[in-house]
């Protein structure tokens, strides 16, 4: 049974396994924690698991906490050791809250603090599956958050929207839920008379994108309507529903999937695990530039070879992540490089038979093959 509505992430046959994602703003008021509010999604996260779904949360608010605890000025974002100071010690706070509020009915929650790095190395991309496999088979309610303690810049989501997508992937969910401080995707500013909620949008386009605005309304959190777009996109491609609503009212899962109040995001496909993997990952340490027949026979399913690289940008390894790009700019593909970026630039525009005295030594035959490589 597919998602094909918003009531579907309530029913255990058409979602067996549902991510919900929890913005700061959401958990931590002017006055401290929402516990009445926090009280109340629990209640719903319980009845959801009595009925026999999944459930994992992803949940912002260690650094809003922490903040608060330490009287730091700007919700603890003035600078990154402010956030990372205020992290740790609003993380205490925020795992021991789940615990108590899940523990009361009769739920077990478990901790996971994650980095970018975490889900982009494949490695640990597959630790961080089994541990959240084994985790839900014991019946733990994993509770996740980005591990902004010691993330960088270079190494962080920047936002819970994206981590909650990437998660599901990981964990083979059917379908991720973020409430946030809005009903859904509107047409264009909800403030604008006649702005129109989006109930539905069958892949994520340049026009949905256009219709996104960055920022977060309540300046608590690090997240706006152009991260849960990508959100989706990187849900979309492992074949997994996405839903924005508003978390603001009190039994929010209900509001949404009860009265269908929300814009919920249908995948358009599903890639194997390894390419759903390579065509969410966010951070990328190059790009080759593809001339128009190397990206015809891209389309066409075909492997990189170099003599349709036209340019190579950045520095990056053997098995790094780079884009594909065509001269006009637009991204085609991700893939993973079969040599690094130096070697890329002595074998660009240059045929196969060539190689091999360039090189010094038997070349590969591509320079991304197309099993390791996924079209966007």
């Amino acid at each position: 049974m597919q998602i094909v509505r918003l009531s579907h992430l309530a029913d255990k046959a058409a979602c067996p396994r549902l991510v919900v994602k929890v913005g700061s703003s959401l958990l931590v008021g002017a006055d401290g924690v929402r516990r009445a509010w926090l009280e109340g999604l629990v209640g719903e996260l319980a009845a959801a698991r009595a009925r026999g779904q999944d459930v994992i949360v992803v949940s912002s608010g260690a650094i809003a906490l922490g903040a608060a605890t330490l009287r730091l000025d700007k919700g603890g974002r003035g600078s990154l050791a402010d956030a990372q100071a205020a992290a740790a010690v609003g993380q205490i706070a925020l795992s021991g809250l789940w615990a108590d509020l899940l523990g009361a009915h009769g739920l077990t929650a478990a901790q996971l603090l994650l980095t970018l790095d975490d889900l982009e190395d494949r490695r640990r991309y597959l630790n961080a599956t089994a541990t959240l496999t084994r985790l839900l088979d014991a019946g733990a309610v994993p509770v996740i958050n980005e591990n902004d303690s010691v993330a960088t810049q270079e190494i962080r989501f920047g936002d819970n929207d994206r981590l909650a997508a990437r998660v599901a992937q990981a964990a083979g969910a059917s379908a991720v839920l973020l409430l946030s401080d809005v009903d859904g995707l509107f047409d264009r500013n909800p403030a604008q008379p006649g702005a129109t909620l989006l109930g539905e949008v069958r892949g994520v386009t340049a026009e949905i994108h256009s219709m996104a605005s960055g920022g977060s309304a309540s300046g608590m959190g690090s997240g706006g309507m152009t991260s849960k777009l990508q959100a989706a996109e990187i849900a979309e491609r492992a074949g997994i529903a996405l839903a924005i609503a508003s978390g603001l009212h009190d039994a929010p899962i209900e509001r949404a999937c009860g009265q269908g109040i929300g814009t919920l995001f249908l995948p358009r496909r599903k890639d194997a695990g390894r390419k759903a993997w390579l065509g969410g990952r966010l951070r990328l340490k190059g790009a080759l530039v593809v001339d128009a027949g190397a990206a015809r026979a891209l389309a066409k399913g075909s492997s990189l070879l170099a003599a349709g690289v036209a340019a190579v940008e950045g520095e990056f390894q053997r098995g790094d992540a780079v884009a594909i790009r065509d001269g006009a700019g637009t991204t085609l593909a991700h893939g993973l490089a079969e040599y690094d970026a130096l070697e890329c630039a002595r074998l660009m525009g240059r045929q196969s038979g060539e190689h091999g005295d360039i090189l010094g030594y038997a070349p590969r035959s591509a320079v991304v093959h197309r099993d390791q490589l996924v079209l966007l």
